[in-house]
């Protein structure tokens, strides 16, 4: 909990990393990040009265810092015993809801419900998404739904919550003009309370177009991992919080989300990033969900390969999918092959563990990142 008799730098809570990637890590916060993310989501979602959340993922990670947002406003959240789709939508409804908060995954789950269009959305006010990109095309059809009210928001347990955010307002924008259609690829915008920037390998800021990895600053940051300093000094170096992950700011300030830095697949020599890939395979009205990643391939290096979960009923069609990223993307981004599973494995907050997808096919080998 936070203990607000404390001092500002002064420890009050310890979450641990996903650990999509690796060994999940404890992360040391303080009040200052937790007044400084606070403070952030006041600016960037306000409320005329006292909100109602429906909690349909695990309060120990992102979910459990919006409750904490809301709770100055005199906040109400309703904890699901587990994220069943047609549950959370008479829960909704029931409860009046004005806040909700949903990886992409669970997102997708609600659009796939028979009976989505049977209950009253009409008190929702912000449906704030994050801990994975949305397919630009189930955007559309969950503001459809739900109406005006589709946030993002883009974070770490090592930067709380809010490193940017993609407003309510934005996303209409962007869905109204096609000359703007490009920013619902993105994340938002720096939030209120931080800064946000794109680094080279050697510590260099680049310039808008560029990729690196996305670095920021800002109050909301941990102050350590615990008992680590050398991932504490790694992550801090250049006097910039690293978030391991790839991204390119456009010139009105939209960062876009590439990848994970250590998802990252060489093949040929050439760079591919699976997010882009992803993208792709989420429009083919066959693909309930995916994830694209490198397995090794004595002729390329890695291969690209997508595994996929299916809609319920639908039929699977490889080489459908393949010429589909082959016509967006061209060859050398397009699956080589393309695998499907009944469930991805996924973390505690969504976010799918390509790290288990790619351990099947590297075992006792070794790859480049």
């Amino acid at each position: 909990g936070v203990f607000f008799d404390k001092g500002p730098l002064d420890t009050v809570s310890m979450m641990t990393t996903s650990g999509t990637t690796g060994v999940p890590k404890g992360v040391i916060l303080t009040n200052l990040s937790w007044e400084a993310m606070i403070a952030s989501y006041h600016i960037a979602m306000p409320y005329d009265a006292p909100p109602v959340q429906v909690v349909a993922a695990p309060l120990t990670h992102a979910a459990g810092c919006l409750t904490a947002t809301l709770l100055p406003f005199g906040g109400t959240s309703v904890l699901l015993p587990k994220p069943e789709p047609l549950a959370i939508l008479e829960a909704i409804d029931r409860f009046k809801a004005t806040t909700l908060f949903m990886p992409p995954t669970l997102i997708y789950m609600l659009l796939s419900q028979p009976k989505i269009r049977d209950f009253d959305y009409s008190h929702l006010k912000y449906f704030l998404y994050g801990a994975a990109p949305m397919a630009v095309h189930k955007l559309r059809e969950a503001t459809e739904i739900f109406g005006p009210v589709m946030c993002q928001t883009y974070g770490q347990t090592e930067a709380l919550m809010s490193v940017t955010f993609m407003s309510a307002a934005e996303h209409q924008q962007a869905l109204a003009d096609p000359a703007l259609e490009k920013r619902l690829w993105s994340a938002g915008r720096a939030g209120p309370l931080a800064t946000v920037a794109i680094m080279d390998d050697h510590g260099a800021l680049l310039p808008p177009g560029e990729r690196g990895e996305i670095v920021c600053r800002g109050n909301l940051l941990m102050a350590r991992y615990h008992k680590n300093p050398a991932a504490t000094a790694e992550a801090g170096a250049h006097g910039w919080h690293h978030t391991g992950d790839i991204g390119v700011l456009d010139e009105a300030g939209y960062l876009y989300i590439v990848d994970r830095k250590k998802d990252l697949i060489i093949t040929g020599g050439f760079n591919v990033y699976p997010g882009e890939v992803e993208q792709v395979i989420w429009t083919h009205p066959s693909v309930q969900d995916c994830a694209v990643i490198g397995i090794p391939d004595d002729k390329w290096g890695e291969a690209v390969t997508a595994v996929v979960e299916l809609k319920p009923g639908a039929v699977f069609d490889a080489d459908a999918i393949i010429r589909l990223c082959k016509d967006k993307l061209g060859s050398v981004k397009a699956p080589k092959s393309v695998t499907v599973i009944d469930s991805l494995p996924r973390s505690a907050v969504g976010k799918v563990l390509k790290r288990e997808l790619r351990d099947r096919f590297w075992q006792g080998r070794e790859r480049a990142i």
